[in-house]
């Protein structure tokens, strides 16, 4: 009997993780047989919990939703990160789940084993924050109405506040991108018929759900690279292309996803992209990251770079002056 309640557990606990499973990964993932799998679901139905079942080969297992929120059951890791992700949303950039943040974690502390709680507390008591400048909040709902609407492929009609003032908006949305201050949403514009991304914060109201739709290839296979490029390159008039002679990760260290669109080339060395209104503005910028590089382009950029580093050479008493 305690071993089939800790398959059960067990059991719960896969179908919370992943959408979709079939019958024969449950079987594999503890230890039985297809024909033990289907009797285990049949006794967590039995006790409340709604798994649906398609059949065929492709068929498999998904857990509904119930009435009540079935127990979550947590490892020792993943109970200390959703209580940390609770304290850091109660000062977050999404509106509106600050007081709700703080009950739900009042809840799991309420739970958690006593070797759990003084490692959240520890946490908690030996950590301050500093105050810093965050990006516009965003309304909580219009982020689960874009996610829902993202997972269930249906269009969304929204008034949105750009450059040009506010517009309405048709679009198939794709996914949602966060850098730390502001949200972003990727979606094929309908009416203009391509791909654009928008800031959440600046969507005037909820969005209204549509009609379903197919999805288009996306714009690229990483979406996180894509947004990072829309925001730090395409907006502007110049694009600088750079060969950092610098691994990636230490690249990536001293730059941000917003200020530079990054490649890696090989094992010592990675390509820098970015944006700038006028190209005598990114030399020191691209100094001050602390790495050797090289101009890809454009050819003019490597004009202003001599015209600064001259300036520099000048006020640092190792040239001499025009005229002197």
């Amino acid at each position: 009997m305690l071993e089939t309640s800790a398959r059960l557990l067990k059991l719960l606990s896969l179908l919370q993780v992943r959408r979709d499973w079939t019958g024969s990964d449950l079987a594999q993932r503890l230890g039985v047989d297809v024909r033990t799998v289907r009797r285990d679901v049949d006794k967590l139905r039995n006790l409340g919990y709604p798994v649906n079942a398609a059949p065929g080969v492709s068929g498999g297992y998904q857990l509904g939703a119930g009435a009540e929120l079935p127990p979550l059951l947590l490892d020792d890791d993943e109970a200390v990160a959703v209580a940390v992700g609770l304290r850091t949303a109660a000062n977050g950039s999404v509106a509106g789940i600050e007081e709700t943040s703080v009950r739900a974690l009042a809840k799991l502390e309420q739970v958690l084993p006593s070797r759990l709680r003084r490692r959240v507390n520890a946490l908690q008591a030996h950590t301050v924050a500093l105050p810093m400048t965050r990006g516009a909040q965003v309304d909580a709902g219009t982020l689960t109405a874009i996610a829902g609407a993202c997972r269930d492929q249906q269009r969304l009609r929204f008034g949105y506040a750009g450059r040009d003032g506010s517009t309405k908006r048709h679009v198939e949305p794709l996914g949602l991108a966060h850098t730390g201050r502001r949200w972003y949403l990727v979606a094929w514009d309908v009416d203009k018929a391509d791909w654009r991304t928008f800031r959440v914060d600046r969507i005037e109201e909820e969005p209204t759900l549509g009609a379903r739709f197919t999805p288009r290839e996306p714009p690229a296979d990483d979406l996180a690279s894509y947004v990072s490029r829309q925001l730090s390159v395409a907006p502007y008039q110049h694009e600088v292309r750079l060969i950092m002679h610098a691994p990636y990760d230490v690249v990536a260290a001293r730059t941000s996803a917003t200020s530079g669109h990054l490649e890696r080339i090989d094992d010592d060395r990675t390509r820098l992209t970015v944006g700038a209104p006028a190209l005598d503005e990114v030399g020191l910028w691209i100094a001050m990251i602390g790495v050797d590089f090289e101009v890809e382009g454009p050819e003019e950029l490597k004009h202003h770079l001599r015209a600064t580093a001259d300036r520099l050479l000048r006020a640092a008493g190792d040239a001499p002056r025009p005229g002197g």
